[in-house]
């Protein structure tokens, strides 16, 4: 059944008190919840507000899951609820600064016994500046559940959802004012200004503007790199991800590593020497390019220096390789032994071919959390900065949601 905005019906005729409801939505990324209400359509019992943080609720009456082609699931046993919880609403919010009106689609589907029995979509053009949105409730009414199709938002996102229904907001300490970074750049280096301008409209949209974490990059320095060396295509990548660094920390600076045979620790990356990083830093890149790709020892290098302080941000590690990776066994294990600390892997393939356990690391098994992400490209100037960001940004945010779950990030 194909339902619409505004329409009412009795549950009964769909399915019965256990389903399943997935939501899915492309374009922005989101949270999921299911707010539990009581009779006065307030959360007067936090327990029965079910997201990420909080997959299910006391009774199990609502469960959070895994829905393939769905960005979340719920698993609901309508008649595991205390009397008390009356009205079960469906809420999706921006995690960024995104507003439902860049979304692309949208569908909620109940599903009874295994099959879709209601499908309810829904795309930007239906909103505006909303970065929340009510999607659909379930509620009794004559000792039976009955559904309503909503479609209603909130401009205010999912805090503004939480007040309506009564719930308290933790307030946040407002962070220190920093100086502008476009204007500390104009001063020190005026090259990178329309990069950082990109990279902060990256941040915004993945919810990361406010994020503080220490960045790192490992180059490959194999003897296969040098036209990626000498085309400046390595100078032009760490020009790139310089704004990344400065934006999520204040210190700074960007820890750089090269490898070949042997891990190289280069000296850190700054607005004072990033020009011409490449040719002059350690004797310039014609020193420290060459010989053959050695992996395991660099990662347990970079593991090893950011676990030193176990109260400092999270780290975000970019590891670049043209390939030939045949270490399979020995990062898998280093991957998995990571997983217990609060460092995200972020690989990218330059230019090469035959990238190994890192093409894999997204379906690898046995780790805490998923700690790692990878993409490739043929050429740096395939993508823009502002896609660059996109890709190097892509799982960051799902990673920190996840590992904060697990106690590895605080």
């Amino acid at each position: 059944m194909q339902l619409t905005r505004g329409q009412r019906l009795p549950l009964a005729t769909l399915t019965g008190s256990t389903l399943q409801l997935g939501v899915a939505l492309t374009g922005i990324n989101v949270d999921i919840s299911c707010f539990g209400l009581d009779a006065q359509d307030k959360l007067s019992d936090e327990r029965y507000l079910v997201f990420f943080n909080q997959p299910s609720t006391p009774c199990a009456g609502i469960t959070q899951i895994a829905l393939a082609g769905f960005n979340t699931g719920f698993a609901l046993a309508l008649d595991r609820l205390p009397s008390s919880i009356v009205r079960l609403v469906i809420v999706a919010a921006s995690a960024g600064a995104d507003t439902m009106q860049q979304l692309s689609t949208g569908r909620v589907v109940l599903r009874a016994d295994g099959q879709d029995a209601a499908t309810f979509t829904f795309q930007g053009q239906d909103f505006a500046q909303e970065r929340a949105v009510m999607l659909l409730e379930l509620y009794r009414k004559d000792d039976s559940w009955r559904l309503a199709v909503i479609g209603q938002g909130f401009n205010g996102g999912l805090d503004a959802v939480i007040r309506h229904f009564g719930g308290e907001v933790a307030e946040e300490t407002p962070a220190p004012t920093r100086v502008s970074l476009e204007k500390r750049l104009e001063t020190e280096a005026p090259h990178l200004v329309s990069l950082a301008k990109a990279a902060t409209i990256s941040l915004e949209k993945q919810g990361l503007h406010t994020t503080v974490a220490r960045v790192g990059v490992v180059l490959d320095a194999s003897g296969s790199m040098r036209q990626q060396y000498k085309s400046g295509r390595v100078q032009e990548l760490l020009e790139r991800v310089l704004p990344l660094a400065l934006h999520f920390d204040d210190d700074g600076s960007l820890d750089v590593w090269a490898f070949d045979d042997e891990p190289i620790v280069l000296p850190v990356a700054t607005t004072h020497n990033i020009q011409g990083y490449v040719d002059s830093v350690a004797g310039g890149w014609k020193r420290w390019v060459g010989g053959t790709n050695d992996e395991p020892k660099v990662i347990r290098q970079v593991l090893d220096h950011y676990r030193q302080n176990p109260h400092a941000p999270p780290a975000y590690v970019l590891f670049i390789s043209d390939g030939g990776v045949h270490q399979n066994r020995a990062i898998t294990a280093l991957m998995v032994e990571a997983a217990r600390y609060p460092i995200f892997w972020q690989f990218m393939g330059l230019g090469g071919r035959g990238y190994g356990i890192l093409e894999r690391l997204d379906t690898m098994s046995g780790r805490v959390v998923d700690n790692c992400g990878f993409f490739a490209v043929d050429d740096l100037h395939d993508l823009s900065a502002a896609q660059l960001y996109e890709q190097l940004l892509q799982e960051f945010p799902h990673w920190l949601r996840r590992a904060r779950d697990q106690g590895i990030v605080q």
